[in-house]
């Protein structure tokens, strides 16, 4: 299934979502069937973020490093990739040059 492009008919909320100084931010979307997806940017830098429900990342441009928690590699996701992170776990994420674009969506 291809990234998205667009969201329609969606609730987005203004109040951005600032982590690590502005390194990484992102909007969360409402969708009608009451799923929340965010859309973020990540700049270079190496960041780990912890989760409570379970997510798909899907890059929508640049690429990143990651590393999931308890994993001892770490995988390269370019433009058009996705990965998935188990819920009550986490991940390194690194962008080493320009910036990340992404979508996150929360699995319930």
């Amino acid at each position: 299934m291809p990234i998205p492009t667009e969201f329609r008919n969606v609730t987005a909320v203004a109040k951005a979502n600032v982590y690590f100084d502005g390194k990484v931010v992102s909007h969360t979307i409402l969708q009608p069937d009451g799923s929340k997806k965010t859309l973020g940017l990540i700049y270079p830098g190496k960041f780990h973020f912890g989760t409570d429900k379970a997510e798909i990342m899907e890059i929508v441009a640049g690429a990143c490093l990651v590393k999931l928690d308890g994993s001892t590699t770490t995988e390269t996701y370019a433009a058009g990739s996705t990965f998935e992170v188990p819920a009550k776990s986490g991940f390194d994420i690194e962008v080493t040059s320009g910036m990340c674009e992404y979508i996150c969506s929360f699995i319930p």
